[in-house]
């Protein structure tokens, strides 16, 4: 396929899902750098194989699931062009999303509650990883709303149609990528002991 046929719309839109594939291959890389760390890190002497994660850890990843189900429900929404609708599913999904966020920091309580921290004589490598795989994330998560945010203010604005949606598509793309990878980090964080 020559990338350089077709309309200056086309080439648009090409470009900006290969700018969005590009960014998630890199944080993709990222995430699996850090995971690769934590597992050659698991061979020290110094690390607690018996730690369970905090409860709202995995009450959060069902929140997470259940977010991109919706966004997905706001995309079919718009699909047989029911706006309302659609609104009242990026809405849900917006609440959803800082509820993680919210379930994310009651998480780090919980572990801090129980005398594990990021850093300082009381902390240790496991729990460091654990505290730093969950705040790049969120971190993550929070870029992610914005998109959100800006995918809202594009459908209150009437931007989006049955053959028009580009920045719902991009934007569910990136939020779905999101809930993959905490799918991936919790599973991780969980089995390797």
């Amino acid at each position: 396929m020559d990338l350089t046929q077709g309309t200056e719309e086309e080439k648009v839109v090409r470009a900006k899902k290969m700018m969005l594939w590009f960014g998630i291959v890199s944080l993709t890389m990222g995430f699996a750098g850090w995971t690769s760390a934590y597992i050659v890190s698991s061979k020290r002497e110094d690390w607690i194989s018996d730690l369970e994660l905090p409860q709202a850890f995995f009450v959060s990843t069902a929140i997470i699931i259940l977010s991109s189900i919706t966004y997905w429900m706001a995309k079919a929404s718009i699909k047989k062009e029911n706006q309302k609708q659609a609104t009242i599913f990026l809405t849900t999904t917006l609440a959803l999303g800082i509820t993680f966020i919210v379930l994310q920091f009651i998480g780090f309580s919980q572990m801090l509650k129980n005398g594990y921290y990021f850093t300082g004589p009381t902390s240790n490598i496991k729990m460091s990883y654990v505290f730093l795989l969950a705040a790049v994330h969120i971190a993550h998560v929070l870029a992610g709303l914005i998109t959100l945010l800006v995918v809202m203010v594009q459908q209150l604005r009437g931007k989006y149609t049955s053959g028009k949606m580009l920045g719902l598509e991009l934007g569910a793309t990136f939020w779905h990528f999101l809930d993959f990878i905490w799918v991936y980090l919790i599973l991780f964080m969980y089995f390797m002991k």
